[in-house]
């Protein structure tokens, strides 16, 4: 059994990692029903929140279907940090995550996300006071370092710890990397083999198969893998990845009725949260991974991410479906 404070938690959980403009309650609610243990929102940033500025306070919107759930956000100042504490403790979440990995430039510019791993004290004075404002578990979401010179993520871990982290997820880059290379899963072994820690290490970057999701289990022995860019347009990824851990067997996923179903789904929560505009272009992104394998599909993909009414998408998804004895074999 896996804790996050008082949240008790299968062995190995999966959690979906906080994705901006993916991570939002209609596709955690998708991941969750799919296998995700813990599901993140967005990331917040505390200024937009203590602004009230209404594309963060939006952000807050959780239900109790996707429970447990964190609220992540992030900051450099530290008044700004804890009024957002407060802020996010009436939304009444289950944990409350600090992105300090965040590598986009707008972000690192005004020393949040990534950017604090140039000022580890500021970084071990946030999670502290953080802790010490709320009886609700504080998680870190970060990389190893800055650049491959600054790299002390052992040390950083144990400090977090010290101060009354729950739980720390590790991505396997550098700031400098962005996304680029290979996650090195063996740094992210080394703070969770550390006899000092005590708390969960999840596992970040990279975990794209079932097959590395094991690995990082049974070779790194990490206590679980937040999974992130895998599960784009792809919520099912979460029972693939717990089928094969728990059988050995990889499925293939739904059968293409069910990723018509689900992506119809997706698209009418989508517009129930977002209004028409967004829902539709938000959910574009999806399109291409809940039909990958189907050799036919580009004219279709082409409509669905084109499509400007309801109605236009809609069509697309009812030819899919009355072609899907023609199209199942090229899945």
């Amino acid at each position: 059994m896996v804790k996050i404070g008082n949240i008790e938690l299968n062995d190995f959980p999966l959690l979906l990692a906080p994705m901006e403009d993916v991570s939002d309650p209609p596709f955690r609610a998708l991941c969750k029903e799919q296998g995700a243990d813990v599901v993140y929102t967005e990331f917040i940033s505390s200024e937009g929140l203590i602004r009230s500025a209404h594309k963060s306070v939006i952000k807050l919107d959780i239900y109790e279907k996707e429970r447990p759930v964190g609220i992540q956000i992030f900051g450099a100042n530290l008044d700004s940090m804890l009024k957002a504490v407060d802020i996010v403790e009436k939304t009444n979440p289950d944990i409350i995550d600090i992105n300090f990995g965040c590598p986009v430039k707008k972000v690192v510019s005004k020393g949040a996300g990534a950017g604090i791993l140039k000022d580890i004290d500021l970084m071990v004075k946030l999670t502290s006071e953080m802790v010490k404002r709320t009886k609700l578990p504080i998680t870190i979401k970060t990389r190893l370092g800055w650049d491959e010179k600054s790299i002390k993520i052992v040390e950083v871990a144990e400090k977090l710890q010290d101060v009354g982290a729950k739980a720390i997820s590790i991505h396997g880059r550098t700031r400098a990397q962005m996304y680029k290379g290979k996650a090195d899963w063996t740094l992210i072994s080394r703070v969770k083999n550390n006899p000092r820690m005590i708390i969960p290490i999840f596992g970040n970057g990279d975990v794209d198969s079932p097959e590395k999701a094991r690995i990082m289990r049974d070779k790194y022995g990490l206590d679980g893998a937040m999974i992130g860019r895998a599960s784009i347009g792809n919520p099912w990824f979460f029972k693939q990845v717990k089928e094969y851990l728990e059988s050995g067997n990889l499925s293939e996923g739904p059968p293409l009725q069910e990723r018509i179903a689900i992506a119809k789904r997706h698209l009418e929560m989508s517009i129930k949260w977002k209004g028409e505009r967004l829902g539709l272009l938000e959910t574009r992104r999806h399109y291409s991974s809940y039909f990958k394998g189907l050799t036919n599909f580009k004219p279709y993909r082409t409509r669905l991410v084109t499509g400007e009414t309801i109605p236009e998408v809609m069509s697309v998804f009812n030819e899919l479906e009355e072609r899907t004895e023609i199209l199942e074999a090229t899945v």
